[in-house]
């Protein structure tokens, strides 16, 4: 397995637990923005990008990120 197929895996199990471990109801009742920013992060884990979508700074958006999840682990450490 090449190192290429190795990071499209890891980004994959990622999402995944993005996805599962989601708030979804919390989600869907923000504003577009804010859910469209929470959304992508879901999708794709880009903080940065996130956060310009909610147009709130990274620390900002890294708060609400947090309070997203079902569970109260940590899971945006797959994605520094």
């Amino acid at each position: 397995m090449s190192a290429l197929d190795k990071w499209r895996r890891f980004e994959e199990e990622a999402r995944e637990i993005r996805r599962r471990e989601a708030d979804w109801n919390f989600i869907e009742k923000q504003p577009p923005r804010i859910k469209a920013a929470l959304k992508y992060y879901i999708e794709v884990g880009d903080l940065y990008v996130a956060s310009r979508i909610a147009g709130l700074t990274i620390e900002e958006f890294n708060e609400l990120e947090e309070k997203s999840w079902d569970t109260k682990c940590c899971v945006s450490f797959f994605v520094y």
